[in-house]
């Protein structure tokens, strides 16, 4: 892609004015994509990204910008431009480029490249087929599926270079029930940092398919919620993407740092009740937001954000870290060449505890069973919420009672940490695209199933 000698070039061109850090970021991404619509092909799309990043900072101060031309007197004519924003004498030397050492276990076992398109449109459609005639009233089923294989590397002034090479696959099922001019659309995306071996043989896309039509037709036919403050049971899995969403953005640098988070200078405080202790973990074999290096050259690390209530860490990039006087945690990521990284979560759950599932609802009088959780909005700067729930069950008398609609839930993310007084033992992770100034990235969401001992539903039912 590039020869050490040039990228010390180019690195020697971002140091001439006075900065203090150069990076260059490569990478060369192939992506694919195939969707069934009702059973038949109706896309398939391949590209290629493929360019630059270089991004120069002093002190507090930081310019960026990219090309997909990646020749020496394009890289130099773009560096020359970045430095220009400061001005000053060179006074940093760019440090021996040498190359961080990697263990590289994300690797697939089966690439993507080697599956035919037959043998993937074989897999899309045995979940379509098992959807579709799961029940006369669903009345569409469409199927996808996307990998992409992207290869970076990362020179930068300190010294580094970095390579990484991330493999994703992910299969999304959309199923539609209808009945009497009502829908009820539910979905599922499994995925992993792995090749086809993880669809091929550790998971049944002909049951997550049954399962996915199974809650649409149950939905189709549930009553609506009522609404009222009431204890929230949330299952595990995707039930995660509230702590994700409400609590895991406040604890990013770029927020923190600039005192916009309400957990900013909490280090050492409670911030959740004792049964809860989170993480951010980037070194998950296989796992959706794992690699080896984060995006600015770092080794991913298990942060432990909270334990048993008491706030532990912050998610940190280097360049955020320097208001707050740390160094980067591996939590620093990007969609593509053509963002600036920033603090950002990989794998985000709230770990295990002690009680079972049939325990949590065995101890619930009266309540909802949140069991799938769709989207929602967050004010990031207050945590305010809301999240509508997919597929939910009212609890009564310690069992589950009956399917409930057009839920929603409302709060708060800091009050609900504070409000969690059981946490399952069933910790599960589920796969999601997560949108933010450095754009979109595949991310973790993960919990085991817990219980909000009060929080305000909203629906429109009247019991």
């Amino acid at each position: 892609m590039i020869t050490k000698a040039n990228a010390k070039k180019i690195l020697d061109i971002t140091l001439s004015s006075g900065a203090d850090f150069g990076e260059l970021f490569f990478e060369d991404t192939i992506e694919s994509s195939l969707k069934l619509e009702n059973g038949v092909v109706s896309k398939v799309n391949s590209g290629n990204v493929y360019g630059c990043g270089i991004r120069i900072l002093k002190k507090d101060k930081c310019v960026y910008g990219y090309t997909n031309d990646i020749s020496m007197k394009s890289l130099a004519k773009l560096a020359t431009t970045l430095k220009d924003s400061f001005f000053g004498s060179k006074e940093y030397e760019v440090k021996p480029l040498k190359l961080v050492k990697s263990s590289n276990k994300h690797l697939p076992k089966i690439p993507y490249e080697k599956v035919s398109q037959e043998e993937l449109l074989s897999l899309l459609k045995k979940a379509y087929t098992a959807a579709k005639e799961y029940d006369e009233k669903i009345s569409k089923v469409d199927v996808g599926f996307s990998y992409d294989n992207k290869k970076i590397t990362i020179f930068n002034s300190d010294g580094k270079i970095v390579k990484d090479q991330h493999t994703r696959g992910r299969m999304s099922i959309v199923v539609i029930a209808s009945k009497d001019g009502e829908m009820q659309m539910m979905h599922s995306g499994p995925g992993a940092q792995k090749g086809f071996e993880y669809f091929k043989d550790e998971i049944d896309v002909v049951d997550i398919a049954k399962q996915t039509a199974k809650s649409a037709i149950t939905m189709l036919l549930a009553d609506e919620c009522p609404a009222k403050v009431m204890p929230v049971i949330i299952d595990n899995g995707f039930g995660g993407v509230i702590f994700h969403e409400a609590c895991g953005h406040p604890l990013e640098a770029s927020a923190v740092s600039k005192n916009l988070s309400p957990f900013a200078n909490k280090i050492g405080q409670k911030v959740a009740s004792e049964v809860v202790s989170a993480i951010d973990d980037g070194t998950i074999e296989g796992g959706w937001g794992s690699g080896n290096f984060d995006d600015e050259g770092n080794k991913t690390t298990r942060n432990v954000l909270i334990k048993d209530g008491i706030l532990q860490n912050y998610l940190i990039d280097n360049f955020n870290g320097r208001a707050m006087n740390r160094d980067g945690n591996g939590a620093c990521r990007r969609e593509s060449y053509k963002y600036q990284p920033t603090s950002r979560m990989s794998n985000t759950f709230i770990d295990n505890g002690k009680s079972t599932f049939d325990e949590i609802i065995s101890s619930t009088k009266y309540g909802l069973y949140a069991k799938s959780l769709g989207g929602g909005s967050v004010n990031p700067t207050t945590g305010d919420f809301n999240f509508a729930v997919n597929e939910g069950y009212i609890v009564e008398n310690g069992k589950i009672a009956y399917p409930v609609k057009g839920a929603t839930l409302i709060g708060n993310g800091a009050d609900v940490l504070l409000k969690i007084d059981m946490v399952g033992n069933n910790l599960e992770r589920a796969q999601g695209i997560c949108g933010a100034a450095s754009g979109s990235i595949p991310a973790d969401v993960g919990q085991p199933t817990i219980r909000v001992s009060s929080m305000t539903v909203g629906g429109r039912g009247g019991k």
